[in-house]
């Protein structure tokens, strides 16, 4: 509103001091064919094919063009480009829009097309070799993803400034395509839990969950598998694996067992957990966010079928792991429980107490977050910081030590990459594919949407591909005739999230928890991930599917 008028008044102030000028002056939202806004779109008005205004839409896709002629107006003419993009030109009339005399408003909102340029397949071409180079550990997968995120940039500034075509992604969109929120999310709770990590609460619980246990390994996986499920379905599966991976290292050390045979499952179960609740997953608030679903929307709708599924997951587990749980033998239970009672006592015990004031208080602002429209990363920065001060801990020490740095920095260079297939199309490309193939047909969207999701979740991050989806989702749900008009979104849900149990890089909880594991000496290889992964992902979609279909 107060926009609109500081327009009126520089309009009539042109008018009042330019009795001889006519003032022309364009609005309106670019959108692509999805109906979402694009940004960086140049827009150019010409006055008899001579430019006499040029400006660029801003993140909501909306731009406001305004040129003054010392003549009236006869041919006027506007034009959208942008690389990756058709470019669409349109003839203006001025004897419809003439609402004062010597003054033009008009308003033009135009749709673009995406168009296949050459920047379209060298995107598509370094996401393959980004991923072939992790999967097949030819290098270190952060910089693999460096690699990749430096490619893009450097044919952008380059080829690309010599020919549109070639332009791929802008700095600017580079940067507003990493997920802040997500780095210092992950960055926060890890200079909590490595501050936690001084009390030696870590190796209580390990000695707490052994006695519970009795030995039995794989009652002892089972039982971290739903207490992890649980966690991550009210707090960001991250800060699950965060908090709960040094305990399970430590049991795997006093067993004498791989930690993989417990932080593969673990990391599995937080996956699948965090699927049953709007906070749970960051799609899951993205689907909430855009489709105006509530958190007992979803409890009521996901949480049955992650229960299912997390149970089904246990045994799938046991097929595995099992032939290592049972060659894991301890003699004397009695006389190791009270070796790791003396062995894995607090240290701290008031530090201890900081430190479970500050995590309750985060545990509390995560649950909250969504009602004081804050991100989580805050919660997590504001525990870091009061820590941080609480424990007088040396900050140069944590930060050198307790912060995975080559885990944050291939975030960001992954985001980077993800964003160049977003910003040539890769991407909506596929939404597109979904939308036209499913001609329709109800069942057959659902499923296209689910295990489409569930592919491209196990490659890129789902948080992006997420994000493309929605309006895909949204235009079906609103032009498939249903009785259950709900079911496109949780079939997005159920396969972004689950999804990201297929590979190693196809959700944060998975590179977190390789990286913490990498740290400890334990480097988890693509191919081990995948071997226990695949299957999992492949069952659970299987058991969405036929809940989905039947009426869940």
């Amino acid at each position: 509103m107060l926009k609109k008028l500081f327009l009126s008044v520089i309009f009539v102030f042109i008018f009042s001091f330019s009795a001889q000028a006519d003032v022309i002056n364009v609005s309106g939202v670019v959108r692509n064919t999805h109906g979402e806004p694009v940004c960086g779109v140049g827009v150019k008005l010409f006055h008899d094919n001579n430019k006499i205004a040029e400006t660029y839409s801003g993140d909501n896709g909306a731009y406001n063009l305004t040129a003054t002629l010392g003549e009236e107006p006869r041919s006027l003419c506007i034009q959208f480009y942008k690389s990756n993009y058709k470019r669409v030109t349109e003839n203006i009339s001025t004897r419809s829009y003439n609402t004062q005399k010597q003054i033009y408003f008009f308003h033009i909102s135009p749709m673009l097309d995406r168009t296949i340029t050459p920047a379209f397949y060298i995107s598509l071409f370094v996401l393959v070799i980004v991923f072939g180079l992790i999967s097949f550990e030819l290098i270190h997968r952060t910089l693999a993803a460096s690699l990749g995120a430096a490619l893009v940039l450097f044919i952008s500034y380059t080829l690309g400034t010599l020919n549109e075509d070639y332009f791929i992604i802008s700095f600017e969109e580079a940067a507003k395509s990493v997920d802040l929120n997500v780095i210092l999310l992950l960055m926060g709770m890890m200079i909590i839990v490595g501050v936690m990590k001084k009390t030696g609460v870590f190796q209580w619980l390990a000695y707490k969950s052994f006695s519970i246990s009795k030995g039995n390994i794989f009652l002892l996986s089972a039982i971290f598998m739903f207490i992890t499920a649980i966690l991550s379905a009210f707090l960001d599966n991250v800060t699950t694996m965060l908090l709960i991976t040094p305990v399970s290292m430590e049991i795997a050390r006093v067993l004498g067992v791989s930690p993989f045979s417990l932080l593969i499952p673990m990391v599995l179960a937080s996956n699948i957990g965090g699927t049953a609740t709007l906070i749970g997953d960051p799609p899951n608030i993205l689907i909430g966010s855009y489709a105006h679903l509530t958190f007992n929307d979803f409890l009521i709708n996901l949480f049955p079928v992650v229960l299912i599924v997390l149970v089904v997951d246990v045994f799938l587990v046991k097929l595995y792991y099992g032939k290592e749980y049972k060659e894991a033998k301890i003699k004397d239970i009695d006389e190791l429980l009270t070796k790791l009672r003396k062995e894995c006592s607090i240290t701290d015990r008031k530090l201890l107490k900081y430190c479970l004031f500050v995590l309750i208080f985060v545990i509390f602002m995560f649950i909250v977050h969504g009602f004081l429209n804050m991100e989580p990363c805050i919660a997590a920065l504001a525990g870091a910081a009061m820590i941080l001060i609480i424990s007088g801990v040396d900050i140069v020490e944590v930060i050198e030590r307790e912060i995975e740095w080559p885990t944050l920095v291939f975030f960001v260079m992954l985001f980077i990459v993800v964003g160049a297939t977003i910003s040539t199309g890769v991407i909506q490309l596929v939404a597109s594919w979904i939308r036209d193939l499913s001609g329709g047909n109800l069942i057959a969207a659902m499923m296209l949407i689910m295990w489409v999701s569930a592919a491209a979740s196990a490659v890129i991050d789902n948080i992006p591909f997420t994000a493309t989806m929605l309006p895909v989702v949204a235009y079906l749900t609103s032009t498939i005739p249903s009785s259950r008009p709900d079911i496109l979104w949780w079939a997005l849900s159920l396969g972004a999230c689950f999804g990201g149990n297929g590979t190693l890089i196809g959700a944060s909880a998975n590179v977190v928890t390789a990286g913490l594991l990498e740290r400890s000496g334990f480097p988890l290889r693509f191919a081990d991930f995948f071997k226990v992964g695949g299957p999992v992902t492949v069952v659970n979609l299987i058991i969405s599917t036929l809940w989905l279909i039947i009426g869940g």
